[in-house]
Formats: structure tokens, sequence, C-alpha cells
């Protein structure tokens, strides 16, 4: 896969879209990325709350660069999701770690992973139980994967192409199972081939709108426990064909705009994903309603962002305008130049790879709360977005609220209908 020429002009903007700035790798030459990876751990992993500490050994043991093509390996130990090819990604490290440790992994467990993408995944969880096995539905996926767990000698690893919806029954049951892909509800099959007291993790919802659940077996029933609101790419096959509700191409918007509806315990603006160093203020004096988001860090090179996925597509949708209330304090700029407060929607294609950015900073100085609003022509190619909000890699204060995207103009093309 060649690099987008795009991508090596926004590369900066990427390095530092979570983490902000550079990780610096090891001098070692045999492990030449070990200091970044333990790094990422210590910074991504420990600190966001991971504390299982085999889990965290497996994160600082497992070569995530070994998982990622070559031109995406300067990116290997930021905490963020990357393209793997066939319109896939893998996941942010904090998510793997987040999700192998909400499964309780015991040495003695057989673990069934539904979406096995690059194989990191599957990686993390092989030291830490018995035996993995890992569907792919995507066949050059799946043998890239399986190649590359065979070159690392994972040897309990047992990988197969086939449609995870169907779940693997000649090796059933398992005692845990975790699905790395989005389906709008849990496949049957899956529910089938949990054992009695088995665990389940699993994201679930609309195409852009998902929470993390994990599930118990009990009874022959599955008792349900919300966990984290993320952003997974869908569940193909069975599933997909399967889904209801479906996004309504010519109406992009970016929901919980205002940031009125939160989650308790501890708050979390809902619809919001990957939120690090944020938090809700309840304010009467608040641009819009009675809330805003407050993402704040007291020093350079650390995430603080909130993100949401949602449908951007340039084949209907041709100029929008993006606005938001914004006040910022504090602000300190790190060396790279977008290493600072910004609000941006993130523009992706068919296959996932980045296009370009429409943005209503960066901002590097001191202000009272302002309505920024511009507006934007969307590139043909694109098909989705990530509504990015924060500091990436800058420091000081962003207050905002009420972020609105509202179309402008369409295009004559009529979007398809579900069948």
């Amino acid at each position: 896969m060649k690099t987008a020429p795009l991508l090596s002009r926004l590369l900066p903007l990427i390095l530092i879209l979570v983490l902000g700035s550079p990780v610096a790798a090891s001098a070692a030459p045999r492990h030449p990325f070990a200091t970044s990876r333990n790094r990422m751990v210590d910074e991504d992993v420990v600190a966001a709350g991971v504390k299982n500490e085999r889990v965290i050994q497996a994160m600082r043991d497992t070569p995530r660069h070994e998982f990622i093509p070559p031109d995406q390996r300067a990116l290997a130990y930021y905490d963020m999701a990357l393209p793997i090819g066939e319109g896939q990604t893998i996941s942010p490290p904090f998510i793997v770690a987040y999700m192998t440790e909400s499964l309780d992994p015991q040495p003695t467990d057989k673990v069934l992973e539904i979406g096995t993408g690059s194989g990191y995944q599957a990686a993390v969880l092989s030291p830490v139980v018995r035996d993995v096995y890992t569907i792919e539905i995507v066949r050059p996926l799946g043998e890239r994967a399986a190649k590359t767990i065979k070159h690392l000698n994972y040897e309990n690893i047992h990988t197969r192409i086939g449609d995870g919806y169907k779940g693997w029954p000649e090796a059933a049951p398992f005692d845990k199972i975790i699905v790395t892909c989005s389906p709008e509800n849990i496949p049957q099959p899956l529910i089938d081939q949990l054992r009695e007291g088995g665990q389940l993790v699993i994201p679930l919802g609309e195409r852009y709108q998902q929470r993390l659940f994990r599930y118990r077996k009990q009874d022959g029933k599955l008792v349900q426990e919300a966990l984290l609101p993320v952003l997974f790419v869908p569940m193909t096959g069975a599933a997909e064909e399967r889904r209801q509700v479906l996004p309504d191409l010519t109406k992009p918007e970016i929901l919980n705009a205002g940031f009125e509806e939160f989650s308790e315990n501890p708050p979390k603006a809902s619809a919001w994903h990957y939120q690090r160093q944020c938090r809700l203020v309840v304010d009467e004096e608040a641009p819009e309603g009675r809330n805003y988001m407050l993402l704040a860090s007291p020093r350079l090179g650390h995430g603080c962002a909130a993100l949401q996925g949602m449908h951007l597509d340039g084949r209907y949708i041709r100029e929008v305008e993006f606005s938001a209330q914004v006040k910022t304090a504090a602000i300190q700029a790190g060396p790279v130049a977008s290493q600072s407060a910004d609000a941006a929607i993130m523009l992706y294609d068919h296959r996932r790879d980045l296009i370009g950015e429409i943005a209503l900073g960066p901002w590097y100085s001191d202000m009272p709360w302002k309505k920024i609003s511009r507006r934007f022509v969307i590139p043909s190619e694109a098909r989705e977005g990530i509504v990015r909000i924060g500091l990436f890699g800058g420091a000081g204060e962003l207050s905002i609220d009420d972020l609105q995207l509202t179309v402008l103009q369409h295009t004559s093309a009529a979007p398809p209908k579900k069948p």
C-alpha cells in the first residue's frame, strides 16, 4: 500500500492527533521500538486506568509495529487507530488493553475472537489465556494476520477465514468471546457458543454510535453491563445484512452537540468517545443549554481530546457550514504547528484513508466565548468523518459548546435505499 500524498503532508498532525508530542524510538539496536512501546503503555494504558498486571505486561511485550503496514509503522506506538488495508483499522492500544482486561482473562481460558483484523488483539490475548480462536471475514486480512502470527511464533492462536457471525461451533464452548467489530445486535450463534458462566465483550449499536458491553451468561441468558462509548468498524457479512438502523446519508449531524446528555459515575458526554482529560461543566452561563465541555491539559505532549464518528459522504453532500462556541485560556502550543487547541472533522475515503480535514482552529491565544463558523466544500471521495475536539499535544484549556454541522448544498445524486 502506498502512502497517500496527503498523508505525508499531514503526518505531523496525525502524529499528535491523540498523543501530542512525538515518542522517540529506543536506541537499542535489537529492540528499536521498546522505548516507544513502554512509554505508550505507561502514558496511554496504565495512566488511563488499566490495572491488570498480566494484560499490562502483554501490552509491553507485543510488537504492535509487526501488525501494521510498513508505511504506517512510524505511528505504531501512538494511541490511535490506523488503517490496515481493505477498509479496516487496527484499534488504539488503550482499547485493546481495556477490552482484554474487561474479559478477566485467565490462564485456562479458551477465547473466541471475532474480527482478526491485523492479528494484534489475538497476540495480546495469547500470553494471558490458554488458546485463542480468531476469525476474519476479509480473506486478504486473515491470510496476512495468520502469516504474521506464525512468523512471531504465537503457537496458541488458531486462525480461520469466515463469517464471524457464525462463530466457531466445532471448537465451542468458549470461556470468553471478544468481538472487535460492531454488529447492531449480538449474533445468536455467539450466545450459543459461550459456556455457562462465560463472558462476552462486544461493541453494539448504530454505525457511528456504539457502546462497549460486557455480558455474563447466567442460566442460559446474558446479563448486561455497559462499559465505554466506542467506535468500531461494522461487522460485515450476515450481521450487516441484518442491520435495521442506517444513517441518512443526506443529513450528517453532530450528536449531543451541546453536551446536555451524559452518563453518570463518572459523568461522560453521550455520543462522544475517547474522552481524555476532559470534563462536563454545568454553568448557567454556558452559550447553549446548561453544560459545556472543558478539555484541559497542564503540560505539553499529553492526550486531551474527545471524538465522534459520523457519515459525511461527498457523493451526496457538496458544501457544509461547521461552527462552534469556543473559549480558550492559558494556551501553550507545542513545537509542531498543529499542537494546540482545535475543533475539526477529519475526512476519510471508502478505504478509511485520511484525505483531509475541515477545521475551525487551531487557536494559539486566549479568547472569551466566541462563535466561530466556516464554510467548507466536501471532497467527492469523502465517505465518513471523525469530529475531534481537544488540545492535541498543546497545553491550557479549551471550552467548547454547541458544535453544529449544517448542510448548505447537496449534490444531485440520490443515496441508495435499503432493499
